[in-house]
């Protein structure tokens, strides 16, 4: 089929960042967090809760609204989550204007947070379908945007607070996102069947290495081993990093002494890592390999993990914090691309959804066993010793995940040279 009847697929990849880059300023959320506080009196923990509780719908919505993607279509599901989105920042507008915390929760972390699940799986799926030759690069520009979000909404935000109040600034936000979600969404569509990007034939593709493994259903994937591996090692990926993340500022001034605006300054940098670790870690896996990016995760945190608590050179602390910030990002990055490998694309978007559960239960996990150890040892630093040793579950995993893969590769080749 002639690539000219078709859409450009660079312009789907374009709405698909369009999409990511709203729903991705949710990690821009602790700009609220000292205004909501002055103003009602309300403690930190229970504004972040708010951020706690999008985060789980995210994961919650992504895990079973996957059918949703995958019968409706990406433009109807991403003007679903467009609207959910929308609604749940606009509404919290309303939240602050009625004084109440309860309201916040509902409009922000529950209405956004499933738009935030169903709008980040609804591209992404879409994109693996139409860069069926650069799927890592295709998925991880997608992706980056979420990751580079809070970089450009952090500023935006803490303007509108100081301009126009608390309120106002959910108002403009929610029209906002929502304008920018509906016109990125209604660019986006499934390649037609049989398409295939010029240049690229896969019925040319001897060597198994570069052949989907399977081409299965999101509940025939739940059946296997890999499915679990996937699982296991995103959890951890995204448990360590998170918590790593949501305790960055302390640590970095109670570690190597930064100053409290120099911390501040730090955790808005390693945004820029975060998003360039996705489109760097998901561009390098389509030549490397999946399986091989994610034991490389593994192996460089493993010992930055363990060095954190007794690192006291500046210099050496943002090395290592850089890194662990493009791994957090590139796990999410790659990973859509992995899914593709393991299982096909057949339903990409409901087995995407079913292991971003991990994503929701790490975000819980995370940051409460960070909080807990500093609440026992008074250090965040302690607990960053444990999540070292977590990561080296996650390399047997990885290692594992690798020798099944290797193990179904031969079976497949062994059935080509008999079939």
């Amino acid at each position: 089929m002639s690539e000219r009847k078709v859409k450009n697929r660079w312009l789907i990849a374009l709405g698909a960042v369009g999409i990511h880059i709203s729903i991705g300023s949710v990690y821009a959320w602790s700009n609220f967090t000292g205004p909501l506080g002055e103003e009602f009196g309300w403690t930190s923990q229970q504004v972040q809760l708010t951020f706690s509780l999008a985060i789980l719908f995210l994961g919650l919505s992504a895990a079973f609204l996957g059918w949703f993607v995958e019968k409706y279509g990406p433009r109807v599901a991403g003007i679903t989550a467009a609207i959910f989105f929308g609604v749940g920042v606009f509404g919290s507008g309303f939240a602050i204007q009625w004084e109440s915390l309860w309201a916040l929760y509902f409009f922000y972390g529950v209405l956004g947070g499933i738009g935030l699940g169903v709008g980040y799986i609804a591209p992404v799926s879409t994109l693996v379908k139409w860069f069926p030759d650069r799927r890592g690069l295709a998925t991880g520009m997608a992706i980056m945007g979420f990751g580079f979000a809070a970089a450009v909404a952090s500023p935006v935000m803490d303007w509108l607070i100081g301009s126009v109040g608390i309120a106002m600034t959910f108002f403009i936000l929610g029209i906002s996102y929502f304008t920018i979600m509906i016109l990125s969404s209604l660019n986006l569509s499934r390649p037609p069947e049989g398409w295939t990007p010029k240049g690229y034939n896969p019925d040319e593709e001897k060597d198994v290495k570069s052949q989907d493994l399977a081409n299965i259903r999101a509940k025939e994937s739940l059946k296997t081993k890999r499915f679990y591996y996937l699982w296991i090692m995103l959890f951890i990926n995204i448990t360590c990093g998170i918590a790593v993340i949501s305790a960055a500022k302390p640590l970095a001034e109670n570690s190597v002494g930064m100053s409290a605006g120099a911390a501040a300054t730090l955790v808005g940098v390693m945004g820029v890592f975060n998003g360039l670790g996705r489109i760097g870690w998901a561009s390098a896996s389509d030549y490397i390999g999946r399986s091989n990016t994610y034991i490389i995760f593994f192996v460089l945190q493993i010992p930055l993990f363990m060095l954190l608590p007794i690192t006291t050179s500046v210099t050496l602390f943002v090395i290592f914090f850089g890194i662990i910030y493009t791994c957090y990002g590139g796990g999410f990055a790659t990973l859509p691309a992995f899914i593709g490998d393991l299982f096909g694309t057949k339903e990409l978007g409901a087995i995407h959804g079913y292991i971003l559960t991990a994503w929701a239960a790490a975000g819980l996990a995370g940051p409460q066993f960070a909080a807990i150890m500093n609440d026992l040892t008074g250090s965040y630093a302690n607990s960053m010793i444990y999540f070292g040793a977590l990561f080296i579950v996650a390399l047997v995993v990885s290692i594992l995940t690798k020798m099944d893969i290797k193990k179904k590769q031969s079976a497949m080749r062994e059935a080509q040279s008999t079939g």
